[in-house]
């Protein structure tokens, strides 16, 4: 019998519970580690210098421009962070995912993962190693020009 504290909640009871191939589950993680490390990582300078590619100053005339520029700034940035979190966030994923199935991968079939083992190890730190994010220049601060902002 499974005790109460790993019960599923009241609501959920009757879905029963999630089955996991412990041996698909290690594969995954490798397979997710190797994806992210030969595939998506290497790629990350190129991202880098498209991102860094300079804009230039908008006549502060033209009110409309540098608000977009702002904009444009703002929502480059939170682009380049979603970007780069990615990888690590990826390799956290994996390292939880290869530590259950290390786990529980030598079980038997009615033992169950807790709630609160697959929260610890998805709250471990990544074994990829996250990479400093590139600095981007905003066109419309005082240090880039003369522009009057509105």
């Amino acid at each position: 019998m499974i005790p109460e504290d790993n019960q599923p909640a009241g609501w959920l009871r009757d879905y029963g519970g999630i089955e996991a191939d412990i041996r698909r589950m290690r594969e995954f993680a490798e397979r997710l580690q190797d994806e992210v490390t030969r595939n998506y990582a290497p790629h990350l300078s190129y991202i880098a210098d498209d991102m860094k590619a300079p804009v230039p100053n908008p006549a502060d005339a033209f009110v409309e421009l540098v608000q977009f520029l702002q904009a444009h700034h703002e929502t480059q940035q939170a682009t380049v962070s979603m970007v780069w979190d990615l990888a690590p966030a990826t390799g956290r994923l994996a390292g939880a995912a290869a530590h259950i199935a290390t786990r529980y991968g030598d079980s038997d079939a009615f033992s169950s993962a807790r709630v609160a083992d697959v929260e610890r190890a998805l709250a471990a730190p990544s074994t990829a190693a996250a990479r400093p994010v590139p600095p981007l220049t905003d066109p419309t601060a005082p240090e880039q020009g003369r522009v009057v902002l509105p």
